[in-house]
Order: structure tokens, then C-alpha cells, then sequence
């Protein structure tokens, strides 16, 4: 750009000469002025651009008198390198395709999918128990941290999150394990599932009142645990339930 500057201002300089002695137009002096204001203005915005290369140098850490030189790049966050999708030597140009996944793994999550029937036994803070297939017979406790705001249509579930800590870093990211509540655990009656009926939009069992004596009896149903289901309500421990042939009581 430098020197088509100087050209063009040569070029100027011998249209005004010859100008001057009636050689050439006017018109070819003022030609031969706007191609030198163009040649100045090439040369401010090579300058331009040179200076912004420069300081993007600058803000790698890059020095612009050696070549080969190592580049430190700062991460945003302190933690370990999970992903690394690029190679010694290769070029990127797309500035929004990441090179590196780097997590803070000090502390994690897990997320674990609750049935919509048992949702309403889990609070935000309570204390959980979590063991991981990783680690049979160890327990690592945590928190409830995020309970879901929606119930997925085809598991009927609803994603709940605790977190908790992990100053040895032994708990990795995509590990499968089983979580429960730590303190709300206590005894409740159970039913077989066969033992139930719904009617009515109640939740029924035959309760044996007295020797061969039977009644409907409507009930709260908790969890349930394999082919049994727990009673919150509507059935006391020792109560007698028809668990077989329910269905020709309810005929009768």
C-alpha cells in the first residue's frame, strides 16, 4: 500500500508539472489526486488491520518477533480436561467449534428419575443416599438440589437432581447407580398389587371385618416395591386383606 502511495503522489506530481506547462488537462491532474487520496486511504487501513493483528497476538500471549512459539490459553473456569477435539497442527477457523470440554468435577450431579406416584415424598435440601455400580457397598450421601417441573409422557417421571461433593474426584460423569432418601424412611403396611381394585376413581381393597366377613374398604397407596404396594392410609397392620379371587367379591 506504501507504495502505491508513493507511485500515485509521483504520478500527481508530473500531471501538475506538465499541467503547469500546458501538456495535459486539468482533468488529469484531478484524476491523478483521487487515485493518490485512494493509495493514502489502502495504506491507513493496512495500517489498521496490521495494528488489530497485533494485538490479538497480544491477547494470546504471542510475541510478533519469533516464530513457533508456545500459546497459553486461560480457561474460563478451573477443573479437568474431559474432551479434547483438535490435534497438534491442525488449523480451525470456526471460532464457535469448541477445542476442549473442561468441567469443575469438585463437586457433581446426579440425576435421578422419580415415579410421578412418589414425587410428592421429596423435598428440596433433604439429605439422599446414592450407591454407584462403580463402588458396590460404598454409600455417598448428598442433597437435593432441583426437583423437575414436568412429568416425561413416556416413563412417567420426573427428573430430580441432588449434588454432592467430590474432593477425591472417584465419582466420574455418566456413572449409573441407585438414589433414596437418607431420613424418610419408615414402616408401612403393604398390599400385593393383586389385592387392589380401582372403581369409582377410589383405590379399593376387601377387608376382612370379621371371619368370613368382607368390606371395600378405600385406601392411599404409596411406592411400590416389586409386586407389593405400601398403605399410607385406609389399613392397619394387622388388618386381613383378600389377596385372591378379588374380583368374584367384587362380582357379588
Amino acid at each position: 500500500m506504501k507504495s502505491a502511495l508513493a507511485k500515485a503522489q509521483m504520478d500527481l506530481d508530473r500531471e501538475k508539472d506538465l499541467f503547469e506547462h500546458g501538456a495535459v488537462p486539468q482533468k488529469e491532474v484531478l484524476n491523478a489526486q483521487a487515485v493518490t487520496v485512494q493509495a493514502q486511504a489502502g495504506v491507513e487501513q493496512a495500517q489498521a488491520a496490521m495494528e488489530q493483528a497485533r494485538r490479538r497476538l497480544q491477547i494470546l500471549g504471542v510475541g510478533t518477533a519469533a516464530f513457533g512459539q508456545r500459546v497459553t490459553i486461560h480457561a474460563p473456569i478451573s477443573g479437568k480436561v474431559l474432551e479434547m477435539s483438535v490435534a497438534n497442527g491442525e488449523f480451525r477457523n470456526d471460532l464457535s467449534a469448541p477445542l476442549m470440554t473442561i468441567a469443575d468435577l469438585s463437586s457433581i450431579w446426579v440425576t435421578s428419575d422419580v415415579p410421578e406416584t412418589a414425587i410428592r415424598f421429596i423435598k428440596l435440601g433433604e439429605p439422599v443416599k446414592i450407591d454407584l455400580a462403580a463402588y458396590p457397598g460404598d454409600v455417598f450421601r448428598g442433597r437435593v438440589a432441583l426437583i423437575g417441573d414436568r412429568v416425561d409422557p413416556q416413563t412417567r417421571t420426573v427428573k430430580v437432581r441432588a449434588e454432592l461433593a467430590n474432593p477425591d474426584g472417584r465419582l466420574k460423569p455418566e456413572m449409573f447407580g441407585n438414589i433414596q432418601l437418607a431420613e424418610q424412611t419408615e414402616r408401612r403396611p403393604t398390599v400385593p398389587t393383586a389385592a387392589i381394585i380401582a372403581s369409582d376413581g377410589k383405590t379399593l381393597v376387601w377387608r376382612e371385618s370379621r371371619q368370613g366377613v368382607f368390606e371395600k374398604v378405600a385406601i392411599t397407596t404409596g411406592a411400590q416395591i416389586g409386586d407389593r404396594v405400601a398403605v399410607l392410609d385406609g389399613l392397619k397392620p394387622t388388618d386381613r386383606v383378600v389377596v385372591d379371587g378379588v374380583m368374584l367379591l367384587a362380582a357379588r
